[in-house]
């Protein structure tokens, strides 16, 4: 099957266009999306690029194979805001010697990691096929993966950095065509700065790939000092690590286009010597909270574990799945108006297809193409929900003997789709079988039919996940039941 008859099209936020989407590799569709800063419990704003993105991810692994993608999502733990958290919970200690602030800002940021893992699983999100840590990525690695030094090291020598005032900037008239993300161009920057340039900087444009850390800070010995990394060249490099100098999909919310993801391009581009970063940039819309913008000062302000655990919106706890479908309800592309009104009616709209699809035993065939259609239309995911309300609907009316078909298509794009369907009484030796023979599919590089089988136990709640051996390098499948 061609790229082109797959039929997925994406909007482009680069080109501002609907375009036909072509992955680089087809048996190696890359895409990196930018994750929490874990200096405190995710909010539920943040959940919005997690639930999107990962509708995103099981549309590529069903159109390409579960193998062939590769989904990058980052931890940055390296942020001005984390140190604050540092000091703010473990003052005491640090201040008595008993712990280092790098200790301290482990202890927070593994903390509130471990708390994001848990929440996003609970809105139903697959784990990304890699996960980085910024921290990791700042000093030259062992094994030759990108790294945030040797990117700065190399923006400098090619003209695009410089070094000023303890910290390394980059030279954003450089680069002829910066801006071209945001559509800012970068005269207009300059003639309409309303505050003051620093000194040091050639340009008010510029921005801080590395600056100097107090003996109070956490750093790292650079070239320049010790320091740390500006917030930009983290995803640079971690992207760079696991999808290389050029990958497909790059996604975010929309509040990152600049200067966040606009520097990224900059910063990229510009040390690969490459035209672009990724090749498609996608981006959410805003959230708001009953119709107002979530603020700590308006007392609106919820993390995504305030309303699974607690009572604090709407007067009750909310399911995780209640969440992800209030979520996917509007177009990722859209605001949304998270509101207490739009999780009553998600909760409603997902009890009918519940009851729907229990009326099948189990899960059956393929996704319906109708489903895939939708979604393959830039995630249009409102259209796909049609077609749940269709089948639920011809479930409900199903009189006649054997199978109920559109029962089994429902729970089918159920758990496609990220929500709970319930798990059969697990058949080990069965499933062990169908993975042997998948196995041998695998060895014959049958990949259709390899795809197939997995899809098949992924509809009854079984995800597979393939490894090698460490001892003998041999391919190895494991899995679990997913509820």
């Amino acid at each position: 099957m061609s790229d082109a008859s797959k039929g997925l099209r994406l909007y482009n936020t680069l080109t501002r266009m609907k375009e036909g989407f072509v992955p680089i590799d087809p048996l190696d569709v890359r895409m990196y999306v930018c994750g929490p800063t874990v200096y405190d419990f995710a909010h539920i704003g943040n959940a919005r690029p997690v639930i999107v993105f990962d509708v995103l991810f099981r549309l590529l692994r069903h159109l390409y194979g579960e193998t062939h993608v590769t989904y990058v999502r980052n931890i940055t733990d390296v942020d001005d805001k984390i140190n604050a958290r540092a000091l703010r919970d473990f003052g005491g200690e640090i201040a008595s010697g008993t712990l280092s602030l790098n200790e301290a800002i482990r202890r927070v940021t593994e903390k509130t990691a471990g708390q994001f893992h848990r929440d996003v699983a609970t809105l139903g999100c697959l784990e990304p096929t890699v996960e980085p840590r910024a921290t990791e990525f700042v000093e030259p690695r062992a094994d030759g993966k990108a790294d945030m030094i040797t990117l700065i090291k190399s923006l400098i020598g090619r003209g695009h950095a410089y070094v000023a005032a303890g910290e390394v900037l980059f030279d954003t008239a450089s680069m002829p065509d910066y801006g071209q993300l945001s559509k800012r161009n970068l005269d207009e920057q300059q003639a309409g700065a309303r505050i003051a340039v620093d000194a040091h900087k050639k340009n008010p444009g510029d921005f801080v790939l590395w600056k100097l850390s107090s003996p109070e800070e956490p750093g790292w010995q650079s070239p320049w000092g010790r320091g740390r990394p500006g917030w930009h060249i983290e995803c640079s490099a971690m992207s760079a690590a696991y999808l290389g100098e050029v990958f497909d999909i790059h996604g975010g919310g929309l509040d990152l286009i600049f200067p966040h993801h606009e520097n990224e391009i900059a910063q990229s581009r510009c040390a690969h010597g490459t035209d672009v970063m990724a090749n498609v940039w996608m981006h959410n819309g805003f959230l708001q909270v009953e119709g107002q913008k979530m603020s700590k000062s308006l007392g609106n302000f919820y993390s995504i574990h305030q309303l699974l655990e607690t009572e604090t919106f709407g007067g009750r706890k909310w399911p995780g799945e209640v969440l992800r479908l209030a979520m996917l309800m509007t177009h990722y592309r859209e605001p949304i108006d998270f509101s207490v009104r739009k999780l009553e009616e998600a909760e409603n709209t997902l009890r009918k297809w519940k009851r729907a699809s229990d009326l099948a035993p189990a899960a059956g065939g393929q996704v319906p193409a109708e489903v895939v259609e939708a979604l393959s239309d830039d995630l249009a995911t409102y259209a796909a929900f049609q077609q749940l309300t269709e089948l639920a609907g011809e479930a409900t009316d199903f009189s006649g003997a054997g199978e109920n078909g559109a029962a089994a298509s429902l729970k089918t794009s159920l758990a496609f789709l990220g929500f709970d369907v319930g798990a059969a009484k697990v058949d080990e030796a069965a499933i062990a079988g169908t993975i042997a023979r998948r196995l041998q599919f695998i060895a014959a590089k049958n990949w259709a039919e390899a795809d197939r089988i997995r899809d098949e136990l992924l509809s009854q709640g079984v995800q597979l996940k393939d490894g090698k051996d460490p001892a003998t390098g041999e391919r190895v499948t494991t899995w679990e039941v997913k509820r």
